[in-house]
């Protein structure tokens, strides 16, 4: 039988965090490993041992096997646990490990190649009488057969990476007659899935318009034992990316969740099964059910799982690794109550989710009844470019479905993190959006009612917050609120920028820390108290509140009613004058690397039209033109790593006919 007294982590952020904090509990060493963006962060600090394994690239560090095997080496590791992501379902991974003498934490890598990978999965499942969608997942990848093959399954048609998940290598394809525009979306993901699994192989599937996604975890030991712990829905996606995830899946009852365990069971004893692992279904408005894939790891969403069968799967996953049967038989699993969890993510949900990076430079997180966050945060944290966007998972449990759902809009509007742009405001929309109240969902409900939704703007109380803790801020700092409260009332102007927009005020101080502030047609009272670490108490009109911020004397970042957001104090910066032509300036919103150039200077584009493409956060993102035009100047190149707010293209304005007139 396997043993260990020593686990190395081979991932980084909330899942190492995750797993070494039960595995502390079971008495194992712990060991972290780090890329150089991440020599500072909690999974670090909280491990036993710290092994460095490279460059902050992940395809120069927490993807190099060679690395992995001899930290273990390094630290006395005689087991892997590999998280989610990375090499978690990597079949040469599994078997390094194992040639190495180690134990890793998840199934032998003949499982994974004939479960992890989509298409050889789909074929076993077919082989065996799991029913799956019509489609196409043959060894012929050619670019002629894939479109034979498309022609044949028909439209709408999902063309899919055949390794890895995540949504990438994925896209929908509505017209398979238009043999170009199928030929290109086929291009387009293969490159991606090349880039995100180093596999290129596509798999096709007919594409079902209303359906659910409902997905059984799964448990195998070495003895041959099998449990399921139920069913969760991840219907609420985002481009084919989990936003939202429950368990039990509403609406499915005692004998659908005994055929979806049953099927995933049966996947899982077919190829000898060891460890955690999710079997993915789409589910039909009439309770049919088709194969999808096999997730051979631990799932981002294993907590609600958790919370409802009130079990520790990674303490499941070590244990099964040492060699002991599973701890309960099928008739000895319960569940209560329903769990919901949400993604934090740093991303701009109102700018076409371009990921963030940067440092968060503070943050708190909720303390409730019934809520667990699960995060990878240090004191000063840093979000690198280089890895997925998820900061925290925010994870609420109740007695029933709407319990669990009002907990989760309250844990994520006291949860703050300033210094970078999150998803924030937008998770709460979706858990307060009609479809997900009523629990009316499909993959699709989310792409049909966000185009109703648009950012939160501040409102008066939220400028006159932000004026007044600047001032707390200017008078704490310098020792000034005596003066001003010597010195008597006085007005003096002040101008804030906000998302760009520059926005004048009028500030009357009326003793040391009471104000009077007015805008564009309001005014406020308000008076601050000296902060409390990023916590100020304010009243406002004689309403009393709590606001969080983190301010300096060029202003700051704001939570307070509903938005966070970082406001710049411009009171002593000249008005600015707008380039003639910002209208056609396209500047990067995220970190991230320039993979390809699609126009040069001189070309005539129109609005829409692909200008290049970046990669950032593990995903392809494409830049399109603002207008239409000429590209003036192009000041990026393939292969060039860009910031927020770098100009890529310069696009000058096509010529009206009234300026042609002249």
């Amino acid at each position: 039988m396997p043993a260990f007294d020593t686990l190395l982590i081979a991932n980084r952020g909330e899942i190492a965090c995750r797993v070494i904090r039960t595995a502390r509990a079971l008495g194992l060493r712990t060991v972290a490993v780090h890329s150089q963006a991440d020599a500072h962060a909690l999974h670090v600090q909280l491990a036993d041992l710290a092994v460095p394994i490279g460059p902050a690239p992940a395809r120069e560090s927490y993807l190099r096997i060679d690395r992995l095997i001899e930290a273990c080496r390094a630290s006395g590791a005689q087991a892997v646990h590999p998280g989610y992501g990375f090499l978690s379902e990597s079949a040469e991974f599994s078997r390094a490990c194992r040639e190495a003498g180690l134990t890793f934490i998840g199934p032998a890598p003949e499982a994974i190649e004939a479960l992890g990978n989509k298409a050889a999965a789909k074929q076993l499942a077919q082989r065996i009488g799991v029913p799956c969608l019509p489609g196409y997942s043959g060894p012929r990848q050619s670019a002629d057969t894939l479109v034979a093959e498309a022609r044949r399954v028909g439209a709408p048609l999902m063309i899919k990476a055949a390794a890895g998940g995540g949504g990438r290598g994925m896209r929908r394809c509505d017209d398979v007659a238009d043999e170009p525009a199928l030929r290109a979306l086929l291009e387009a993901a293969r490159s991606e899935a090349t880039a995100s699994f180093g596999n290129g192989d596509l798999l096709l599937e007919r594409l079902l318009e209303r359906a659910r996604h409902v997905e059984v975890q799964v448990f195998g030991d070495l003895h041959g034992n099998y449990v399921h712990l139920g069913e969760r829905d991840c219907s609420t996606q985002r481009r084919n990316q989990k936003i939202l995830e429950e368990a039990p899946a509403p609406g499915v009852g005692e004998s659908l969740r005994a055929a979806l365990g049953e099927a995933a069971i049966r996947l899982a004893r077919e190829v000898g099964y060891v460890g955690a692992g999710t079997v993915e279904f789409l589910m039909e408005p009439d309770g049919s059910i088709h194969f999808l894939e096999m997730n051979t790891r631990l799932q981002v969403e294993h907590p609600v799982t958790e919370a409802v069968t009130g079990l520790d799967l990674v303490e499941w996953q070590l244990r099964v690794a040492q060699g002991e049967p599973l701890p309960l038989s099928q008739d000895q699993v319960r569940f209560e109550g329903h769990a919901i969890e949400a993604r934090v993510c740093a991303e701009d949900p109102w700018a076409g989710f371009a990921p963030q990076s940067g440092d968060i430079l503070a943050w708190e997180l909720p303390q409730l009844q019934g809520v667990r966050v699960d995060h990878g945060l240090a004191e000063r944290a840093v979000v690198p470019a280089h890895y997925d966007s998820m900061i925290a998972k925010v994870i609420a449990h109740g007695t029933d479905r709407e319990q669990a759902r009002q907990r989760l809009v309250t844990a994520l509007g006291g949860t703050t993190l300033l210094g970078i742009t999150h998803n924030r405001e937008y998770l709460i929309d979706c858990l307060c959006a009609r479809p997900f109240v009523d629990a009316d969902l499909s993959t699709r409900w989310l792409d049909h009612s966000a185009g109703q939704w648009s950012a939160p703007t501040p409102d008066s109380r939220w400028f006159a917050a932000a004026c007044a803790t600047s001032l707390m801020h200017a008078g704490v700092a310098h020792g000034a609120l005596a003066n001003w409260s010597s010195s008597g009332p006085r007005t003096l102007p002040y101008t804030l920028s906000v998302g760009g927009k520059e926005y004048p005020l009028s500030v009357r101080t009326l003793d040391a820390a009471r104000f009077e502030i007015a805008g564009d047609g309001w005014k406020h009272e308000i008076v601050c108290e000296p902060p409390r670490g990023i916590e100020y108490r304010l009243a406002i009109d004689n309403l009393g509140m709590r606001v969080r911020a983190q301010v300096d004397l060029a202003g700051g970042w704001l939570d307070a009613f509903g938005v966070a957001a970082a406001f710049l104090d411009f009171t002593h910066v000249p008005p600015r004058r707008e380039h003639a032509g910002a209208s056609g300036r396209v500047a990067s919103t995220m970190h991230g690397l320039v993979v390809d150039v699609a126009v040069k200077p001189g070309d005539t584009v129109t609005r829409g039209q692909r200008l290049l493409s970046i990669e950032a956060m593990k995903m392809e993102h494409q830049i399109l033109a603002s207008i239409d035009g000429t590209v003036a100047e192009l000041s990026v190149g393939a292969g060039q790593q860009v910031a927020p707010g770098r100009l890529l293209v310069s696009i000058e304005p096509a010529a009206t006919s009234q300026d042609q007139a002249k």
